[in-house]
């Protein structure tokens, strides 16, 4: 390490030594001039440059020949069987059936309701069971004068029945009982000393019947289908007037090579006290007809032959067509149907007292029937698309012998003097133009909705007016539901303008005409279900400003308010 320090600073002296004897010797023989004329300035010379746009077009083209062949070969997957479990199909639960029911209510004007039905559970056997009903009311009403009187009346009906269930067929028979009660309450207001009592203008009616039916109950078309119903009823009047009928029906049907084929038979028999008439009266009809529905459009054809033998001593063919097609514009939403047809409708006692119980008593028996005598019907029908189905139809009809009200009024009568409370009836020829709708639906699962609008126009033979009868007719109504404890409904029903005729027995005839107005009418209702078992209800009817008229001098009793309760067990 010391002779390092030693030896590398003598080899620096001794070089620093040997160059300083060079630059003297050098500089004592060399002598050199240097002249600066201009500063040195470094320079680029300018280059001349080509600037162009390049063409985008390719004039390049080249032209790609394919061809290719396709060998098909089978493609076998490799598989395996194995079997399937057996699926388990378990029925829907079946809701609880209770044996009997109990409704019981009340209203105003003393106005009670009972309704009673018992039947047997559930069977496969077959069923029996009891139905009864009452419902009576016990007002008063004002008349024209102020002068208030009883409008009471009283609906009574009993039905014992059974069905007896068999392979593919059933047989069923009843027992029915109807009775009802009315009061000839009106009458023309300027007869001041005109006064009667209940038992005076009381109207008694009662129907006792039988019916058995033997029917099939197959739900294959291919199968023969058929319905046999053999009925016997006694009605009997106020004035013990009465009447018997027996009946039998009958209906067969079966696909024959894709159509439906079948024919409907009946035959009724009348037998009338024998000072109204001392031969029987009947009614024989042959109903052939052939169908075929092919999912978008369906047709029907046939006729309805008919041996009508009612007041006269000769007996009278009708002949009705009984064709129809309908076939579909927009399935499910838009559906044209037409059709043309007629029929026989019978004025029956029953049916007259359903219409107008005030009829006089002697005259319920001598109507004639009703002859539709051609009806052409036309419209459209379908899905509405709002949870609910529409209806829009026109028909025009031919009838003879429609039957008409009106009041009688015969002040000097000996024997039964009449003030206008008992109808006089009358047939006359008529036309008839109706235009109908009717539509219905539900709302967000909670409010369903109906409505039904008429139109009618009346083209009368002999009277003026179509007396009584409305020239338009309306009805809306809405119900709420709240997960089936809480129901509530409300509705609304419009009657158009009516002409009414009161006539005289003289030689003037009518006595007088006169138009009752546009009437309007509110029904409200609701129903607390407690339990499955047990409900509470209330009914308010009749909800309007001025009272209504359902016919001349008939005011109705006007607001009725019910609360009643029903229980099952």
């Amino acid at each position: 390490m010391i002779k390092k320090n030693i030896i590398i600073p003598a080899l620096l002296l001794l070089c620093s030594s040997y160059i300083s004897a060079q630059d003297n010797k050098q500089g004592s023989d060399l002598k050199r001039e240097v002249t600066l004329y201009n500063p040195y300035k470094p320079s680029i010379s300018d280059a001349k440059k080509r600037s162009f746009l390049p063409d985008m077009a390719d004039t390049l083209k080249t032209k790609h020949n394919f061809s290719y062949n396709v060998t098909a070969e089978p493609f076998m997957p490799v598989y395996s069987v194995s079997p399937l479990k057996a699926a388990a199909l378990l029925p829907d639960p079946l809701t609880k059936l209770y044996k009997s029911y109990i409704n019981l209510g009340l209203g105003n004007n003393f106005t009670p309701l009972a309704e009673l039905s018992i039947t047997n559970e559930r069977s496969k056997k077959g069923a029996i069971g009891f139905y009864g009903r009452h419902f009576s009311g016990n007002g008063f009403v004002p008349l024209q004068n102020g002068k208030e009187v009883f409008d009471g009346f009283m609906d009574n009906d009993v039905s014992l029945y059974g069905r007896r269930f068999f392979g593919n067929s059933q047989i069923e028979a009843s027992v029915d009982y109807t009775g009802k009660t009315r009061y000839a309450y009106g009458y023309d207001t300027s007869y001041t000393d005109y006064s009667a009592t209940k038992k005076d203008v009381r109207l008694d009616y009662n129907n006792l019947g039988g019916k058995v039916s033997f029917s099939s109950h197959t739900v294959d078309s291919s199968e023969f289908y058929y319905d046999f119903d053999l009925r016997y009823n006694y009605f009997v009047s106020a004035s013990d007037l009465f009447e018997h009928n027996l009946g039998i029906t009958g209906l067969g049907k079966k696909e024959f090579h894709g159509f439906y084929v079948g024919s409907g038979i009946s035959y009724d028999y009348y037998k009338l006290p024998v000072n109204i008439l001392n031969t029987g009266e009947y009614i024989f009809s042959l109903s052939p007809f052939l169908s075929k529905n092919k999912g978008p459009w369906s047709f029907r054809v046939g006729f309805n032959a008919i041996l009508d033998k009612n007041m006269t001593s000769d007996t009278k063919v009708r002949f009705y067509p009984d064709l129809s097609l309908q076939f579909n514009v927009v399935p499910s939403y838009v559906s044209f149907f037409a059709a043309m047809s007629g029929k026989l409708e019978r004025n029956n006692p029953l049916k007259i007292i359903s219409e107008n119980p005030y009829v006089l008593s002697d005259t319920l028996f001598k109507l004639p029937n009703t002859d539709h005598e051609l009806i052409f019907s036309a419209g459209l029908k379908g899905n509405n698309g709002v949870g609910g189905n529409y209806l829009l139809s026109a028909s025009y009809s031919s009838v003879n012998d429609m039957l008409l009200y009106s009041n009688l009024i015969s002040p000097h009568g000996a024997l039964n003097p009449e003030t206008g409370n008992h109808f006089l009836p009358s047939s006359d020829d008529a036309k008839i133009l109706n235009l109908h709708g009717e539509m219905t639906g539900v709302i967000t699962g909670k409010v369903s909705y109906d409505w039904e609008v008429n139109w009618n126009k009346f083209t009368m033979d002999k009277n003026e007016y179509a007396w009584n009868k409305p020239g338009w007719d309306a009805k809306a109504g809405f119900k709420y539901n709240l997960r089936n404890k809480i129901t509530a409904g409300a509705g609304i029903t419009a009657l158009g303008k009516r002409w009414q005729q009161v006539r005289e027995l003289n030689p003037a005839g009518i006595s007088d005409t006169f138009e009752t107005p546009v009437h309007l009418n509110l029904n409200l209702s609701a129903e607390y279900r407690y339990s499955k078992i047990l409900s509470i209800w209330t009914k308010l009817d009749n909800i309007s400003v001025k009272r209504y008229y359902e016919w001349a001098y008939y005011p109705t009793q006007g607001f009725l308010i019910m609360l009643g309760f029903s229980y099952s067990l």
